[in-house]
């Protein structure tokens, strides 16, 4: 089952797009081009809100790091 987390990867600060864009398998820039419409129609204030509850909800990716092996 797919679960939605934010990317360590594809992120510009908190890496909630670049998640969004990865679970829906979108190009997280067309994700932040809606964002930035949605924030210039609604108002900053709600649209801050709304990032900022998912920053708190939206966990990190559990993938662990690839351990080097020692030569």
């Amino acid at each position: 089952m797919k679960k939605l987390y934010r990317s360590k990867d594809n992120k510009v600060w908190a890496g909630i797009f670049g998640g969004v864009g990865e679970y829906f398998d979108i190009d997280p820039a067309l994700i932040r081009l809606l964002w930035i419409i949605i924030v210039i129609c609604s108002g900053i204030i709600p649209a801050l809100l709304a990032y900022f509850v998912a920053l708190f909800i939206v966990p990190k990716n559990p993938v662990k790091p690839i351990k080097q092996v020692e030569k």
